[in-house]
């Protein structure tokens, strides 16, 4: 994973936008300040992996990860505003609008949003993958990150906040908010592989449940964790009024279903044998994360 991290930044960095404009570099900066803030690159990781598992190559895959991932991180600068989660932390420094300011914050996730789609369609991504491919890749990720995906469960997390809500709605929102960005990943590296459809569904289900795992595991270190270990503040979940798996379940029950979604996981790649030693141990990586 650490050789990954470090050949995916490098190409994050380099499909950033260019302007000698200096009012605009200000933009470009705060773009840069999130995107290159850390993190685990997870769906980077699940694209790149998924497309070599069905054939694929890492290099036809990258523009597809990277795209995607300034898709999270716009994501996340929103998440942070004020009008949002009034979050003053993210990855253990301060959000971007602690740094640039609420309007450049702001400006800088919709910055991300807009250029992924150029990414996705550069002229290299059309090189390495063709038209088709890129053209499904826009739609793949339009739909994920839309109203019927990332976005809807934001507003389901929204209109939940103060309410008491039941495990079936916390799913319903998690396979939005954080499963559909992870589906859209193992999307992604099947489109640039040209895989099948037996391939593709058995992505799809393994990133569907370790979405929710993930999710599952963040509740958990909500209440577990500290806020140097995480990065970010911790307890925000209980100061938001907001329900969760922990809060509903129990840490003990929690830790039973995220094992058990990541044990299905695993399963979901048999069709793959041997070869899907990494995507698997990925999963139990995931799972047994404090960050």
């Amino acid at each position: 994973m650490s050789q990954f991290t470090d050949i995916v930044e490098k190409k994050l960095i380099s499909y950033l936008p260019k302007t000698d404009n200096e009012d605009i570099q200000e933009l470009v900066s705060s773009m840069e300040y999130s995107l290159m803030a850390g993190g685990k690159r997870v769906r980077p990781m699940l694209t790149v992996e998924f497309a070599k598992l069905c054939g694929g190559s890492e290099e036809a895959a990258m523009p597809f990860a990277c795209a995607l991932e300034m898709i999270h991180t716009y994501s996340l600068i929103h998440d942070d505003l004020p009008c949002m989660d009034n979050d003053d932390l993210r990855r253990g420094k301060p959000t971007n609008h602690k740094v640039y300011g609420e309007a450049t914050a702001l400006l800088a996730g919709n910055g991300l949003l807009t250029h992924a789609f150029e990414v996705l369609v550069s002229d290299e991504a059309i090189r390495l993958n063709g038209y088709d491919k890129c053209a499904k890749a826009v739609r793949v990720l339009s739909e994920c990150a839309g109203v019927n995906g990332m976005l809807g469960g934001q507003m389901i997390d929204l209109e939940s906040e103060g309410k008491s809500v039941d495990v079936e709605h916390l799913k319903v929102m998690d396979n939005k908010k954080t499963g559909a960005l992870m589906i859209a990943a193992a999307k992604l590296g099947c489109i640039s592989a040209g895989a099948t459809e037996e391939q593709f569904e058995a992505a799809c289900e393994y990133a569907s449940d370790i979405g929710l795992a993930f999710q599952i595991i963040d509740d958990m270190l909500d209440i577990t964790s500290t806020t140097e270990e995480l990065g970010k503040p911790v307890g925000s979940d209980d100061e938001n009024e907001k329900s969760t798996y922990a809060a509903l379940l129990g840490l003990e029950e929690c830790r039973r279903l995220a094992g058990e979604l990541t044990d299905k996981a695993v399963s979901s790649l048999g069709i793959f044998g041997d070869r899907a030693k990494v995507l698997n141990d990925f999963a139990v990586y995931l799972l047994n994360r404090e960050k």
